[in-house]
């Protein structure tokens, strides 16, 4: 993963990936159906779900090929929802937050659905 670096007259602007994930997260999580960030790597069938700021990040993995960047969230939904009307809605949230707030050119948004988390002060 490489820096997204922009020259001007007056300098330079580097963003890094970590920033860009941050920006990604957040937008995922505002959005209806989405419980949390899960890890990128799920062993035995088991997802982690991570929540909290410092946790955002590590649920998304971000590849910048010159001017484009490709992104790759890994989330968790919650029980009872439109899983394809959920993903759809955190690709449009998150190539709007990157698009508008970086600067940054969307090449893709991958949504990888890693599980569903039952509420269990609903029952």
């Amino acid at each position: 993963m490489a820096e997204k670096n922009t020259s001007g007259p007056l300098g330079s602007i580097n963003i890094s990936p970590n920033a860009i994930a941050m920006v990604a997260g957040i937008a995922a999580m505002q959005c209806f159906g989405v419980v949390g960030m899960a890890s990128r790597t799920i062993q035995d069938g088991i997802s982690e779900l991570l929540t909290g700021k410092d946790n955002l990040s590590k649920g998304i993995e971000v590849d910048i090929d010159g001017d484009r960047v490709t992104v790759d969230l890994y989330i968790i939904v919650e029980y009872g929802v439109r899983i394809k009307e959920v993903a759809y809605n955190v690709i449009e949230n998150v190539k709007y937050a990157i698009e508008n707030q970086l600067g940054l050119k969307i090449l893709k948004v991958n949504v990888i659905v890693q599980g569903v988390r039952i509420d269990k002060n609903k029952s």
